[in-house]
């Protein structure tokens, strides 16, 4: 499940791209198919990027194997001033106390002229979660804040980046996380969440043009993440 558009971000052989919160390698692995970047992924979770490194290393159609994964903290990144051509940063500010530090280093690592992507959950589809669930926010390691559209926007712009796109992703998980949310959120055996969890998996698998177009037109109104895409000025 990718949460960001690469076509869009006009990368070239021999750019720098970093995934900062890369987990389980999502948008890694899409990277890797494009010939000539050279990838690193961060985390806090050495178990994620343990499977990350395994999955990249697996890959039939890896089109760049220079890549780098590593344990770090995106509020203190052990990359010098002006490193990255592109970051991208996904699902990641939601869960982290000092949002602003964390924008900073960004900032700090990325080339002038820098492309930086930001996804977080969307604040409607977030905020219902947070009404029918206890469990959801006080989840550990969960989510600690909902933003508002315009809220991260300004605060991105205030830190030098001019926004050049938004977009609305993956509207059929919403519901799936709003039923989670209703019958327990570690009751995974409920026949609707098992049932809507098959059906996402083969969504993300077999990617069923009709379903992929439904999605599509659903996103502006139920899309779960929203994705901000910036330039350094």
């Amino acid at each position: 499940m990718v949460t960001v558009d690469l076509h869009e971000l006009n990368l070239k052989p021999n750019d720098v791209v970093l995934d900062a919160g890369c987990g389980l390698g999502r948008h890694l692995r899409h990277l890797a198919r494009m010939p000539g970047l050279k990838i690193f992924g961060i985390d806090k979770n050495a178990w994620a990027l343990r499977e990350t490194a395994k999955s990249l290393d697996a890959m039939p159609d890896a089109q760049s194997k220079d890549y780098l994964v590593s344990i770090a903290d995106i509020n203190r990144l052990p990359f010098a001033d002006a490193s990255f051509d592109c970051i991208i940063c996904s699902e990641v500010l939601e869960h982290i106390p000092d949002h602003e530090q964390a924008i900073r280093e960004l900032d700090r690592i990325l080339k002038p002229h820098g492309t930086l992507v930001v996804s977080v959950p969307r604040f409607f589809a977030e905020r219902i979660c947070w009404l029918i669930s206890r469990d959801y926010y006080n989840e550990e390691g969960g989510h600690i804040r909902i933003y508002k559209k315009k809220h991260l926007h300004d605060m991105l712009t205030r830190h030098g980046f001019v926004c050049w796109k938004i977009n609305y992703k993956h509207a059929l998980h919403s519901p799936y996380w709003w039923l989670k949310c209703f019958v327990g959120l570690k009751n995974d055996d409920h026949f609707l969440v098992r049932n809507y969890r098959k059906f996402l998996e083969w969504d993300i698998m077999k990617k069923p043009p009709m379903v992929r177009k439904i999605e599509e037109l659903l996103n502006p109104l139920l899309g779960k993440s929203i994705v901000y895409y910036l330039k350094k000025v």
